[in-house]
């Protein structure tokens, strides 16, 4: 019964088996708190009794909470129903789909994303800007439990009151259109929760066993959730590591985890030092670099798999000798018959990639982007959401106007402004006025005959399409696609994008996920999607295809990943760390950490002496504290190569481009300029390479 325990160390045996009360794992990366917490769970289930039903663990990433769920079920033997084990704000989701009555509002919300939030505030206000410190504010309020009213009686300025008001507009809209959105997912269960006790105490009974996984990634409404949960009882489980708080950003407060043991009176604390994913040196290398920190709980990392190779340190003159520097080594390990899919380059900030990207296309190194335009953000995918939307809900003017010419169906400006009148008038929505035939002769007369008789037809399709997937939810995307043709439009436009091959991209994980749960209602589909983080489905559709290559990514993006090979480029002072104003280098120390920790086998640093940044040339660099701070920076290699500065890349007044100039491009090769433009003080042409036409910065081209 007890054989799953066999494996773990002595620590891990101890975090397992102590069940009762409050308790800190505190776990050093690579350390293997999977392992311990879904380990813990089953022998709550499997070795204690607890009922599945009884248990709650909670995490971040759709990603982590699926691969805990999969080790713990392999654990357990009879269990009758599976353990709850979701995000956050799956949990939020379904907390609301018991309990947004509570507040007056209709079971079948729909979930905003950061684009809806975007068009929404601009539909309250044209003039908003800057959007996104209206964005950043609002959601701030909520996550501090801070109403409209507070914000606008403690705003300080005028800029503040602005924000306050759009705040209460904001609110009232989504309340209007019954939307919630990502902040609203835990806001309103606590808010239901401290408004109706007897709900708080009858989860609590219910989930007697609570985990969470990244404790220290916690913010204030996240705290707030799981005490109401503990309401009736303390046996609260955290797993986590200061060390790897690095999302402050976004709300999450390191206090958390500095100060359990004061917000659970009674804590236990139970450090997991053993590291059994990287060597002694880059173990010695972290352990060095996070020591200087005075914020943290103290523990240091111990290797199991010895001592391994010196960490590599790569000295360049400038951006492009550091990526000829990367890619040689990276070229090295690939001939030595190193997957590509092995080996990492990490960067703290994107826009580094560039030099990176081109060396890479040069060499003919296979790499992928990590983290860079979310797919279900693409205006093609959000096409066919608002459609769903629609679906789900005739009376979403707000989704209905997105597509309501997508595909073109000659809907003109003015005919959506008469539109816009009568709801106002009649108070209504576009589709409510269509469903009065004794409303019909008003709105031809308003809009005109052919609108009229489009948009009559689309509602009547509409309405179809409902039948559809009531019938055959599986079948309803062949039927979606025929009735409403996106891809059939978009194959008759001269878009470079792939859109068509996004949409069908997209409509395979909707099989897919269709498959898996033949009872998913479209409004659940449509929120299941909006909770996902980062392209989980189209990586899984990816990784069957057999794409692979270099992993490309910020820091941020790496966090909970490994690699054998890491490489982190762009360890100057004012780049990794960041300086300046409201910089935490505390925190920008912690991501060091997490960076030197994802290396299993080998870890190569990079610093230069020069590199161009929006627009400017910083000149004598300094290298990095953390590579002293790491002991890194003992013997400092000479620069690989000095590249000489072309005059092809930086332009002077006699280089002046001019239409009919051949011009060479470091990848795209030759071509002729058709166009010459100035873009805010920088030369933009247009050039046509062998037929294929780009708009080109005049920097990273030289007239032949």
């Amino acid at each position: 019964m007890q054989d799953f325990l066999k494996d773990l160390n002595q620590n891990q045996h101890k975090a397992a088996t102590t069940i009762d009360g409050p308790l800190l794992i505190l776990a050093g990366a690579g350390s293997g708190k999977t392992k311990t917490i879904t380990t813990r769970l089953a022998y709550l289930i499997e070795c204690i009794g607890i009922p599945p039903e009884n248990t709650l663990t909670l995490t971040f990433t759709n990603k982590a909470a699926n691969e805990m769920q999969q080790r713990a079920l392999s654990m357990i033997s009879n269990a009758p129903h599976p353990p709850l084990l979701c995000t956050f704000h799956k949990f939020g989701l379904l907390f609301l789909k018991f309990y947004i009555t509570e507040l007056g509002r209709k079971v079948n919300f729909i979930l905003n994303d950061s684009d809806d939030t975007k068009r929404i505030l601009k539909e309250i206000n044209k003039d908003i800007a800057p959007l996104p410190l209206v964005i950043s504010e609002i959601s701030r309020y909520k996550n501090s439990q801070i109403t409209p009213q507070e914000a606008l009686k403690w705003a300080m300025e005028e800029k503040y009151e602005h924000i306050a008001k759009v705040y209460a507009q904001y609110q009232e809209f989504l309340f209007a259109k019954n939307l919630v959105d990502f902040d609203d997912l835990l806001l309103l269960p606590i808010e239901i929760m401290q408004n109706n006790p007897k709900i708080a105490e009858h989860l609590s009974q219910k989930y007697q066993y609570i985990m969470v996984d990244e404790y220290q990634d916690t913010n204030f409404l996240q705290v707030t959730l799981l005490k109401l949960l503990c309401l009736k009882h303390q046996n609260l489980c955290v797993v986590g590591d200061d060390d790897q708080s690095i999302y402050s950003w976004r709300g999450a407060m390191i206090s958390n985890i500095l100060n359990f043991q004061k917000d659970f009176k009674g804590a236990k604390t139970i450090k997991l030092e053993e590291n059994y994913r990287s060597t002694s040196t880059i173990l010695n290398a972290a352990n060095k670099l996070i020591a200087n920190n005075k914020e943290r709980l103290g523990k240091k990392l111990k290797s199991t798999l010895g001592e391994g190779k010196d960490i590599a340190l790569i000295h360049a003159s400038s951006a492009q000798a550091e990526a000829q520097g990367i890619a040689s080594r990276i070229k090295e390990l690939l001939d030595r018959g190193i997957s590509a899919k092995n080996i990492a380059v990490l960067f703290r900030i994107n826009a580094l990639s560039r030099s990176l990207e081109e060396e890479f296309n040069r060499a003919g190194i296979p790499y992928v982007l990590v983290g860079t335009i979310r797919f279900y953000e693409r205006s093609e995918i959000k096409d066919i959401l608002s459609y769903f939307r629609v679906l789900v809900d005739l009376n979403d003017d707000f989704s209905l106007l997105r597509i309501i010419n997508k595909p073109k169906r000659g809907i003109g400006k003015t005919s959506l402004e008469r539109l816009n009148e009568l709801t106002k008038h009649y108070q209504t929505s576009i589709f409510g006025l269509f469903a009065e035939e004794k409303m019909h002769p008003l709105i031809q007369e308003k809009i005109g005959k052919k609108p009229f008789d489009v948009l009559l037809k689309l509602f009547n399709t509409l309405k179809e399409l409902q039948e559809a997937f009531k019938e055959s939810p599986l079948g309803f995307i062949e039927k979606f696609e025929e009735s409403i043709r996106l891809c059939e439009a978009l194959e008759k436009s001269k878009d470079e994008i792939d859109r068509v091959g996004n949409i069908e991209e997209f409509y395979e994980v909707y099989r897919e996920r269709m498959k898996r749960n033949p009872f998913l209602g479209l409004e659940d589909f449509l929120n299941e999607l909006a909770l996902r983080s980062d392209q989980e489905d189209v990586e899984m559709r990816q990784e069957q295809k057999g794409l692979e290559g270099v992993s490309c990514m910020s820091v941020h993006s790496s966090k909970g990943l490994e690699f054998d090979y890491v490489f982190i480029m762009g360890l100057e002072e004012g780049f990794f760390p960041l300086s300046g104003d409201g910089v935490d280098r505390e925190e920008e120390r912690r991501l060091g950490y997490v960076a030197f920790t994802r290396a299993k086998k080998e870890l190569f640093l990079s610093y230069v002496d020069h590199r161009r940044y929006r627009g400017d040339i910083r000149e004598d660099l300094a290298p990095s504290t953390f590579l002293k701070e790491s002991g890194v920076l003992k013997t400092i290699s000479k620069p690989i190569s000095k590249v000489p500065s072309k005059k092809s890349l930086i332009p002077t007044q006699n280089d002046a481009f001019k239409k009919g100039d051949c011009v060479i491009h470091n990848i795209l090769g030759a071509g002729r300029i058709v166009e010459v433009t100035r873009d805010g003080g920088k030369t933009k042409l247009k050039i046509n390479f062998g037929g294929m036409v780009k708009n080109i910065y005049a920097d990273y081209v030289h007239k032949v």
